[in-house]
């Protein structure tokens, strides 16, 4: 399989096109040319169980997950 160029690179504002936050806008934090996937910043938040180890405490984290790039688009700025 080819690689794509993506219109998506990090630090771009981006609003999503569908899904359940769609119409919001953030900033891409993280883009996966592999996966045609990206974290963007407020989007996508997902609960994470995480269990204490010697790093640190655990608990119930929220973080971006990612978004597929087909559901983002570059706003002009």
């Amino acid at each position: 399989m080819a690689r794509q160029k993506l219109h998506i690179k990090k630090d771009d504002t981006v609003v999503v096109l569908s899904g359940q936050d769609r119409g919001k806008q953030g900033v891409v934090l993280e883009v996966y040319p592999q996966k045609q996937r990206a974290v963007v910043e407020g989007i996508h938040i997902v609960i994470r169980h995480l269990r204490p180890n010697q790093m640190g405490q655990g608990g119930v984290v929220e973080r971006e997950g990612t978004i597929h790039i087909s559901n983002l688009r570059k706003v002009d700025a």
